[in-house]
């Protein structure tokens, strides 16, 4: 049986067939009720430490019924059934299955000038700037890489380190445009390029995503002995970045990508600095002890 006949079928048993707020009101009633007896159910095995003989049987029918109210409410709300199972299979696979999406990168067709370094390390140090210390970025030769950095909070929180979240993201998605900015690889043959990707609302959509995985990361300890990262901050990043290139990148990366900066930030901060050392090519970055780190460039 197809998805869209069982709807079709389903709704000759409807007692209520309006759409009207009660109509709709039932089948999200029903769905609540009979998962909360599904519930008891399990919990009354749970508790007593013995399965019912029919205990499968029970679960078909409450499954069943589960299955009824969901064909109705879509009904009720215009909604193709087969269509919601497709997007639903969509949003999981985006989540779970999609390891490392095309293209490969954002700039194969650009000049190696305009074309984020396939691989780099970058440097955590600090340094005086403005009449007291700050976290200077410097690459491998020494040269300093954007502004210097403060946690720009009136407690340390070691903000300071969060541009370990613009490099890994440039490392393990590809994008990056505030990387793009300091290691000074616009994309400045394409004007329109130029300015909508690689320009200031790119710079404030990364900063806003970098910020947003940070507060998450420091509510998750850091993702110590987890890799899990909520859908509510995976859905904000969708929304942040729906009109620009980097919406091609699947949940998964991101969710890999946000997890492994805030780890890294974490080594950054425990150590007070550090590298980093990124491959685009291979999508990973890891970090290096500071004793590695060159002299600052004069």
């Amino acid at each position: 049986m197809q998805l869209n006949e069982y709807q079709t079928l389903a709704a000759r048993t409807d007692r209520r067939p309006e759409k009207t707020e009660e109509g709709l009101a039932i089948p999200m009633l029903g769905i609540a009720g009979e998962i909360g007896a599904l519930l008891a159910e399990y919990k009354r095995q749970i508790r007593d430490g013995v399965v019912p003989v029919n205990f499968k049987q029970h679960l078909r029918e409450e499954l069943g019924d589960i299955l009824w109210y969901t064909a109705n409410l879509a009904l009720k709300l215009d909604l193709d059934l087969e269509d919601v199972a497709a997007a639903n299979l969509q949003k999981t696979a985006d989540r779970w299955l999609e390891e490392r999406t095309s293209p490969e990168f954002f700039d194969s067709d650009y000049p190696v000038a305009e074309q984020l370094p396939r691989q780099f390390e970058v440097y955590f140090g600090y340094a005086d700037a403005e009449g007291r210390s700050k976290v200077v970025v410097t690459d491998g030769r020494g040269a300093q890489i954007g502004n210097p950095l403060s946690d720009n909070a009136f407690e340390g929180d070691g903000y300071r380190f969060h541009d370990a979240y613009h490099y890994t993201f440039a490392a393990m998605l590809g994008w990056s445009p505030v990387t793009r900015r300091n290691f000074k690889r616009k994309r400045k043959s394409n004007k329109a390029v130029d300015e909508v990707e690689d320009g200031g609302r790119g710079w404030v959509i990364e900063e806003g995503i970098a910020a947003l995985s940070f507060a998450y990361a420091m509510e998750n300890d850091c993702f110590a002995g987890t890799d899990h990262v909520d859908e509510s901050l995976l859905k904000a990043v969708r929304t942040l970045t729906a009109t620009v290139e980097v919406k091609l990148r699947s949940s998964r990366e991101w969710a890999s990508a946000i997890v492994t900066a805030s780890r890294l930030w974490r080594q950054l901060n425990e150590n007070d600095g550090g590298g980093l050392s990124g491959d685009l090519e291979r999508r990973t970055i890891e970090f290096l002890p500071a004793q590695k780190a060159p002299a600052l460039a004069t």
